[in-house]
């Protein structure tokens, strides 16, 4: 594992729990490959996202290096045990009574955190996408905090962490950038359920997909 944070990233965990991700990992015969930069605050996006192991996978790689990464999630999950366990994760609650939307929140968040890093998938489901979501662009550019893409490749079992995007005010050219990187450091679990983004990148031909999002 080549990868390792600076003394700014948010962290969890301890030097056991490292230890073990890392057994882990390189017992699956996963490796981390390219930086995280030394930064408090950050969007850490991950794709293609075709299968629920990709959670896993990114799981066993958050916790080899100790990485404290959460997602926005609805308040009413943050009672007894399962809250404890997704503040914990890194987890930060949306409320759902709110006049603001997710996004304003998640801005909300970010400036109210000393350190957060938002771990999110823009394809934001599992079954071809027909195009990206755009909440992770207009956080960043609420909150003032870069975009770090991690590509994830299944045929070379690596993860790849690529060179922070600070948003601009045209998310065309800026999907474009991110477009690029993935298209040569990524390949999914299941290539008929890639997005379109990603298959127009990579040169694929792209079909709606009729499975269900498992």
């Amino acid at each position: 594992m080549s990868v390792s944070l600076g003394p700014n990233v948010p962290r969890r965990g301890n030097a056991f729990s490292r230890w073990l991700g890392r057994v882990v990992l390189r017992a699956i015969g996963w490796r981390l490959q390219g930086a995280i930069p030394d930064l408090p605050k950050m969007i850490l996006i991950g794709a293609p996202h075709t299968s629920n192991m990709d959670g896993v996978v990114s799981f066993v790689a958050m916790t080899a290096l100790g990485l404290r990464a959460g997602t926005m999630v609805k308040d009413s999950a943050f009672r007894g045990a399962t809250g404890v366990l997704l503040r914990l994760l890194g987890a930060q609650p949306i409320d759902r009574n709110s006049a603001k939307g997710v996004v304003e929140q998640t801005i909300d968040t970010f400036k109210r955190l000393p350190g957060f890093v938002l771990l999110l998938a823009p394809e934001g489901t599992r079954s071809a996408a027909p195009e990206w979501k755009r909440g992770f662009y207009h956080v960043a550019r609420g909150a003032g905090v870069p975009v770090v893409p991690a590509a994830i490749d299944y045929s070379h079992k690596r993860i790849t962490f690529g060179p922070p995007l600070a948003a601009s005010d045209d998310f065309e050219a800026d999907l474009r950038q991110l477009l690029g990187f993935y298209a040569g450091h990524s390949s999914p679990r299941h290539a008929q359920r890639l997005s379109r983004p990603l298959c127009e990148a990579q040169g694929r031909e792209w079909r709606p997909s009729d499975e269900p999002d498992l």
